[in-house]
């Protein structure tokens, strides 16, 4: 039986979750790390698709929010990731690939559905109506989270609709349009970006959230 491909990209994270996971959607669902980070992600992703062909995958996790209509404690599913970093120059003078006129990838043969760009759509398929009020819009992953205000402003600058950052989203989105995998993003919303204050983040709850609504898409898919 081809299962769904459930990614969790930290250990902390995956002790949270994959509990609450493993109880709602028993064996159809198998949960593997990712690794943190873009990079790590995409190539862990890879290696998973081409070794268990999953029918769908899904990432889970925490992110900080950068709108403030998302709630810390509460879990989010994402239309969209947008890549943060790749181009020239950093900060206020960074310049994205996309604007530059780079494709990340142009695509293979006359086949646009596998071109890469800037930012990737993440959604698979129809959501079940009880998650409609958890689309959150567009996910911004960078390399590095924010650590302080000027750096949310000088994304939000590039990317105005960003909802929340993270930083394996875009990473597990290229590894899924070139292997032809389908993807989902869940996000429980631990801090507000550019709080490096951990102390006060509420991890467990995000996580908590997060996969509950995880196990609600999961069942919409079955």
């Amino acid at each position: 039986m081809r299962q769904h491909l459930l990614l969790v990209p930290t250990e902390l994270e995956r002790g949270i979750i994959e509990p609450v996971v493993a109880a709602g959607c028993g064996a159809s669902v198998r949960v593997e790390l990712c690794g943190f980070g873009p990079v790590v992600a995409a190539a862990r992703t890879a290696r998973l698709i081409a070794e268990h062909r999953p029918v769908g995958v899904l990432l889970v996790g925490i992110a900080g929010r950068l709108a403030e209509r998302l709630a810390v404690g509460q879990a989010y599913v994402f239309d969209q990731v947008a890549c943060h970093g790749v181009g020239a120059g950093s900060g206020a003078s960074h310049t994205p690939a996309e604007a530059m006129g780079w494709p990340q990838w142009p695509g293979d043969g006359l086949d646009p559905t596998t071109q890469i760009r800037d930012s990737l759509s993440c959604t698979n398929g129809r959501l079940p109506a009880a998650a409609d009020a958890a689309r959150a819009g567009l996910l911004l992953s960078s390399c590095s989270a924010s650590a302080g205000t000027d750096d949310v402003r000088s994304r939000l600058r590039l990317y105005p609709e960003a909802a929340a950052e993270d930083m394996e989203g875009f990473g597990v989105a290229a590894a899924c349009r070139l292997g032809g995998v389908p993807l989902d993003i869940v996000r429980g919303i631990s801090n507000t970006a550019g709080d490096r204050d951990t102390a006060g983040w509420q991890i467990d709850t995000a996580c908590r959230a997060a996969a509950e609504l995880a196990v609600m898409l999961l069942g919409g898919r079955s």
